[in-house]
């Protein structure tokens, strides 16, 4: 029986967690000028710096998830934190950018270690009446990071240094394996005693880096050779867990599972459509209109501030109310917000942007914990692992989609040259491109969320609880 205070404490450190991840990566956008101008490097090897960690976590995610389920899921995520707190003090303490991308590549590890699991933990430790509420509590814990990030990125990178912004996780890290060593006494381990997929996992890895690699790459030829690899990797996945006992991502989940599948294609959908939003109105606040990076960052953080408020609500809400109705409707509350940025112009009006921003803020928060609670309570609990894993890969591969569809049309209308006042008309075109993209995938979106299934239905195997 797991006591109140542990329950509490579950919650905290999981809450602590979800927060530093999305901290670290909001708050790095606004360190990169400094980054640059230490060591002297291009825009694609700054990319580099931040696109390091989404690839790494994407590619171990379910894999550690899945570790956690045969080994125990509070020992991964401890494991996990530890390493994220590390390679957090590494990149501090880098002294060239190649070491930097490495220290983030480990960040990225230790990242899919804590997000595979902690998530799991909380959905295993709170009931069906309770969990949308607890999982909008973690939930709100990331946009509240986001929401900080480029606040607090800012007032450290230019008072004490970018490695400042690493430095800082080091406490809070600490801190979290401290409280969950001290006041979680128990461990997760439902799929005990089965064998860990060694082959699969390197197939699966190999699939996914493939599939994100080559998107990156897009419109280039290699892109789609990267692509097609990615395919092919995937064709041999599915032959190769009909001949494993316990594969690494059983697809029979998605096989028999309605719900757990709709749900995740919905998820990543819902990432792909939004993660770029930040990136354009980055561009266009500070190319177009002129602001500074600190007004333009005031100006964006009313999406995350309204998603930090209302996903508490939104998850509590999801108990009571079928999550595919909430999650649907939030689904197309976001469509309604990108398709007011359809008509971005010169002179289209701050408060018009920031009212968009707050629909876009209420659209997620109402789709993302429902969401989320209908793919936790559509799995067996040996199967929350990868569950957990499956939510923080839809993640990853939705802010790839998303940037790079951005870049596309930026190779397209723009192509490989500056930004100056004579490319600005290509930036609005190529900005209002992709939102045009953006909302009719959030329309695919919708219909995906809505085809779930109810959570509460009949299902047998791999399904509800």
């Amino acid at each position: 029986m797991i006591s109140p205070r542990e329950k509490n404490v579950i919650l905290l450190v999981a809450s602590l967690a979800s927060f530093l991840v999305p901290y670290t990566g909001s708050s790095i956008t606004v360190a990169l000028p400094a980054m640059a101008a230490q060591f002297h490097v291009d825009a694609v090897t700054l990319g580099w710096i931040t696109s390091a960690y989404i690839i790494s976590a994407a590619l171990f995610i379910v894999p550690f998830g899945r570790l956690g389920d045969i080994r125990g899921r509070k020992k991964i995520f401890i494991i996990g934190v530890a390493i994220f707190t590390f390679a957090s003090l590494a990149c501090a303490l880098a002294p060239t950018e190649s070491l930097l991308i490495a220290a983030r590549f480990c960040q990225g590890i230790g990242g899919a270690m804590l997000f595979a699991t902690s998530v799991a933990i909380v959905t295993q430790v709170y009931g069906q009446g309770e969990r949308g509420w607890a999982l909008g509590i973690t939930i709100a814990t990331v946009y509240a990071g986001l929401s900080v990030g480029p606040f607090l990125g800012g007032f450290l990178t230019d008072h004490f240094g970018w490695p400042a912004i690493f430095l800082i996780n080091v406490p809070l890290g600490i801190a979290t394996i401290l409280l969950t060593l001290v006041y979680v006494p128990h461990e997760w381990a439902d799929a005990a005693g089965e064998q860990f997929d060694i082959y699969g996992s390197a197939i699966y890895g190999f699939t996914l880096f493939c599939g994100i690699f080559g998107m990156l790459q897009l419109p280039d030829v290699t892109g789609f050779i990267w692509i097609s690899a990615a395919v092919a990797g995937a064709v041999l996945y599915a032959w190769w867990q009909k001949q494993c006992s316990h594969p690494i991502l059983d697809l029979g989940i998605f096989l028999e599972n309605r719900t757990f599948t709709y749900s995740n294609i919905a998820a990543m959908i819902n990432y792909g459509a939004t993660y770029g939003v930040g990136f354009l109105l980055s561009l266009y606040l500070q190319y177009i209109k002129g602001f500074s990076a600190e007004t333009a960052g005031l100006i964006l953080v009313a999406q995350p501030i309204v998603q930090t408020i209302l996903s508490p609500v939104a998850g509590k809400i999801s108990d009571r109310v079928e999550p595919q109705i909430v999650a649907t409707i939030g689904m197309a509350i976001t469509t309604i917000g990108l398709s007011v940025f359809i008509f971005l112009g010169p002179d289209t009006p701050v408060w018009l942007i920031v009212i968009a921003l707050m629909i876009l803020g209420l659209g997620y928060a109402f789709f993302s914990s429902p969401n989320t609670n209908a793919i936790m309570s559509s799995v067996d609990k040996k199967f929350l692992g990868i569950a957990s894993g499956m939510v923080a890969t839809m993640r990853s591969l939705g802010q790839v989609l998303s940037m790079a569809i951005a870049m596309f049309c930026f190779s397209i209308f723009i192509g490989s040259v500056d930004i100056t006042p004579s490319v600005y008309p290509a930036l609005i075109e190529s900005t209002v491109v992709a939102f045009l993209v953006f909302t009719l995938l959030c329309i695919v979106g919708v219909v995906a969320s809505y085809v779930r299934g109810s959570i509460h239905a009949p299902s047998s195997g791999t399904g509800s609880q």
